[in-house]
This record gives structure tokens, C-alpha cells and sequence, in this order.
């Protein structure tokens, strides 16, 4: 068909005038906001804080004990802000009470918060003094007192972490466990900036054990509840511990696991069950049995050398849960 003879020849049409501008538009990228807590702690703290955050959450579980941190966290920014304008800073006492069944994280958890308040700048030091009844009590008049008092200075700049602290208010009047908790708490006042003091232990020994002191939960507003581990984190905490050790197991090692755990953590009578200190034991158990059982194979693959299989996990029937 012919151009009609008012139409521009097509190759006209495709010469763009050199006056012409062309403005696009385009739109911007959407920044995605933080919106968990971790989240917001981690663009809103310094490297070396966000690094310890990470860290502390790595953890598997410990929730209550991840929500603390952020909001001591988001306190001392706050007082950042708030010193802009000449404002009261809130102040706080961190010393703290750890409530829980063994191998609930207590003693992981203290060790980390050193390093955090370390990074925050509450804490000189951060590191952990972990104490029992039998570091801080003595045999005569002074000697507890002694000894309470020079822990709590090799303490000084981090945290003193102590363990069954209910343990000191058991001997009666004439015990020197007494002694040691009012030394304490003296040691509380006079330096109550310079150190965190962390009091452990079984949760309805610990209620008890503030019950018979009433000027102690004052000292330690900070009460963290650790709750059992559900059978879901144990065989994380496993898959976690045999990897950092090079190991791995195999599908039917971690069923066998499974199932284990399972009937040991609702054994209503199994009042011993120690969370993950019991599946840390649990491992290293299989990994002697495995090294056992490749003795007779004369070459192992590495494949071999890495994998636990079920055979590798076998429990004393004794125990009320036998080998599943």
C-alpha cells in the first residue's frame, strides 16, 4: 500500500528532534523495615554489639532471655537521645535471678550477657566468675566473709554467677550460708555498678529461697524464667553439636534420637532430665559407640568416619526408656 500524500515518509518518522528531552520516571526501590525486635537491635546497634546480638541468637530457644537484652538495649539508646535534651537517664539495677531445670541455658546465657554488657558498656570486663555454696562458704567465724568478698573483687568488672544459690540458706541459723548472703548483699551496695550478680538454680528452690530473704528480690529485680527445651529444640541443640564436632547423623540416628527424647521428656516419674546437657552426653555416648563399632572396619570412608547411625545410640533400659 502507498503513503498517502500527506503522510511523512517513514523514515522521517524515526528522526528524533534534537530539542527533545525524555524524563523517566522510575520508581524507588522499597526498603524493606525491620520488623521483629532482633531485627530493629540489629540497625540500631554498633558493630561490635550487633555481632554479640547475633551471637545471642543463634541460641536456640531462650526467648525470654533475647527479649531482656533488646530491651536493655533499646534503654541505653533512649538514654542517648534523652541526654541530648538534658533529661533524668533511667537507670537500672541488672543483678539478675536464672530460674530453670538444668541444661536450660543458664550458665550459657550468663556467659554471653558478660560479653554483651561488656559490648554495651555497663560491664568493664564481661567476663564470668561461676561459683557454688562451697566457694563462698567457710570453715570458722570470718572465713566465709573472706572468701565472698574476694570473689566478688575478682568479679568486679563482669559477673558473679552463682550456682544452687538456695544451697546458702539451708544450713539453719548457726550455718555460715548465712553469713555469706549478708556479705553479699553488702557487696551489692557497695559495688552496685561495678558487677552483675546472677543467682541460679531450680525454680521452686529458688521462689523458696526469696522468700526467706525479703530483702533480696529487691536487689534482684531481674527474674528469667528457663523453661524445658520441647523435643523439636533438642534435636536442633543435637544437629547443632554434632555438626560443630564434624560429625553428622543420619536419618535413622535422629528418629531413634527422637523418639528417645520424646519419652524421656514426658517420663513423669524421670525428675533428672537435663535438657541439653542430657543430649550433649547423648552424643558424645554415640560418638564412643561409633568409634567401637568401626573398629571392624578395617578401611572407613569418611562417610563412615562422619556418620552416627542408630546403633550408635543406645540407652540403659534401666532408665525407664530403653533403646527404642
Amino acid at each position: 500500500m502507498k503513503p498517502s500524500g500527506n503522510q511523512p515518509p517513514a523514515d522521517s518518522m524515526t528522526v528524533k528532534s534534537p530539542h527533545r528531552i525524555q524524563v523517566v520516571f522510575r520508581q524507588p526501590d522499597r526498603v524493606k523495615l525491620p520488623e521483629t525486635l532482633s531485627e530493629k537491635v540489629r540497625t540500631t546497634a554498633p558493630g561490635n554489639v550487633a555481632a554479640a546480638f547475633d551471637e545471642l541468637e543463634k541460641l536456640i530457644g531462650l526467648q525470654e532471655a533475647k527479649k531482656l537484652m533488646y530491651e536493655i538495649h533499646a534503654l541505653l539508646r533512649i538514654n542517648k537521645e534523652r541526654e541530648k535534651y538534658s533529661l533524668k537517664l533511667e537507670k537500672q539495677v541488672f543483678h539478675m535471678v536464672f530460674k530453670g531445670n538444668p541444661g536450660t541455658g543458664k550458665t550459657t546465657v550468663a556467659r554471653l550477657f558478660g560479653k554483651l554488657f561488656r559490648e554495651m558498656g555497663i560491664l568493664s570486663k564481661g567476663h564470668l566468675i561461676e561459683v557454688e555454696r562451697a566457694d563462698l562458704v567457710g570453715e570458722f567465724i570470718g572465713h566465709t566473709a573472706q572468701k565472698t568478698r574476694e570473689l566478688v573483687k575478682k568479679a568486679l568488672g563482669g559477673i558473679l554467677f552463682i550456682d544452687e544459690a538456695y544451697s546458702l540458706a539451708r544450713g539453719g541459723e548457726k550455718d555460715f550460708g548465712k553469713e555469706a548472703i549478708d556479705c553479699l548483699t553488702k557487696a551489692l551496695e557497695d559495688y552496685s555498678n561495678d558487677f552483675i550478680c546472677i543467682l541460679a538454680g531450680y525454680t521452686d528452690e529458688m521462689d523458696a529461697f526469696l522468700e526467706l530473704n525479703p530483702g533480696l528480690p529487691s536487689r534482684f529485680p531481674i527474674q528469667l524464667q528457663f523453661v524445658d527445651y520441647s523435643v523439636d529444640d533438642l534435636i536442633k541443640i543435637a544437629e547443632t553439636m554434632v555438626d560443630s564436632k564434624e560429625y553428622r547423623l543420619s536419618l535413622g540416628a535422629r528418629d531413634r534420637l527422637r523418639l528417645h527424647l520424646s519419652r524421656m521428656r514426658h517420663e513423669m516419674f524421670e525428675g533428672n532430665f537435663s535438657n541439653a546437657r542430657y543430649v550433649r552426653n547423648a552424643i558424645e555416648q554415640a560418638i564412643r559407640k561409633q568409634a567401637v563399632r568401626l573398629l571392624g572396619i578395617a578401611e572407613p570412608t569418611k562417610d563412615d568416619v562422619m556418620t552416627l547411625l542408630p546403633d550408635d545410640f543406645i540407652w540403659e533400659s534401666a532408665k525407664g526408656a530403653g533403646n527404642d
